[in-house]
């Protein structure tokens, strides 16, 4: 996975964790949900990248 790729992802985890928390916060449950979403995503991108770097070795 190049660093690239690794920061991107973990930018929309942080940003989802953010969305989430003040969803939570603010009783959004669209925002919450939308939160939880990107963190899923993120997390999605992250293993894919695993899984082609497990190929490439």
């Amino acid at each position: 996975m190049g660093l690239d790729d690794k920061i991107k992802n973990a930018a929309q985890d942080i940003a989802g964790k953010a969305k989430e928390a003040i969803g939570n916060a603010t009783d959004n449950d669209k925002l919450a949900a939308e939160g939880k979403a990107d963190q899923v995503k993120a997390d999605a991108k992250k293993a894919g990248e695993n899984v082609k770097d497990a190929f490439k070795k």
